[in-house]
């Protein structure tokens, strides 16, 4: 875990409210290694707290982050230009662990989307062929599907039905094989809750949302509890495995 200043190099609103952000280093050799799921802590002037966003995708030193501008502090990230600085700390929590021989199903939902694209980029570099399943409200809200249709197949699921297939990302899951199946997923709790439910004997790995204080374990405010014991979210977590959760 560094603590190293970035340059804004992009911050495009990409769809409404939503955003992304292209970072790199200003003059410092960053060496740690960032795995899916993983996240960061922003430092943003005028603000105690530092914002966590998902790291979307990582690639010859740049990094991207997607996300959304929902309070005080996004909505100022929003408005950052080119050349702007951040102070950024990374990487921060326990990211997805990619299973060998395991046919991989990507299941995402709304800003949960993000961290499934640098995971999707790296399963096919380890020789495997995700599938990913993207899910939105309604047309207007879908983001990243042509990125992640140009490394994979990709199912579009909106609940209105304006785009891709009608209803929940659950409706379009393939059927899994449970020895041969992986399922990684990120997005609202309903949604996690549907997928813990629709494939229970597979292999699941659920990345959380939730408020951080810190975000490396130390002030405790985001622990939840599992079968053994409580756990932080941000340092123990996002992702945790299936047999983990208590619902």
């Amino acid at each position: 875990m560094v603590d190293v200043p970035m340059l804004v190099g992009a911050n495009a609103e990409i769809a409404p409210g939503v955003y992304r952000m292209q970072l790199y280093t200003d003059g410092v050799a960053l060496t740690e290694e960032l795995r899916p799921g993983q996240f960061v802590n922003l430092k943003i002037d005028g603000f105690y707290l530092r914002r966590p966003i998902s790291i979307c995708d990582w690639s010859h030193g740049v990094l991207t982050l997607v996300y959304k501008a929902v309070g005080e502090g996004t909505r100022h990230l929003s408005a950052m230009e080119e050349g702007a600085a951040l102070r950024v700390l990374l990487p921060l929590g326990n990211g997805y662990t990619l299973l060998p021989d395991k046919q991989p199903v990507l299941v995402g939902g709304g800003v949960g989307i993000p961290p499934l694209y640098y995971l999707c980029k790296e399963l096919i570099r380890a020789g495997q062929k995700p599938t990913a399943i993207l899910g939105f409200n309604t047309a207007s809200e879908v983001f990243l599907q042509s990125a992640f249709a140009a490394l994979c197949d990709t199912i579009l699921t909106t609940v209105d039905g304006s785009a891709g297939v009608k209803g929940f990302v659950t409706d379009a899951l393939p059927k899994l094989n449970p020895d041969t199946s992986t399922v990684y997923t990120c997005g609202p709790e309903a949604m996690l809750r549907a997928v813990f439910r629709s494939v229970e004997f597979s292999s699941v790995q659920f990345s959380f949302e939730e408020r951080m204080g810190c975000g490396f374990g130390a002030c405790m405010c985001c622990s939840c509890k599992t079968v053994t014991g409580y756990k932080r979210i941000c340092k123990d977590g996002p992702v945790l495995r299936r047999e983990e959760i208590l619902w």
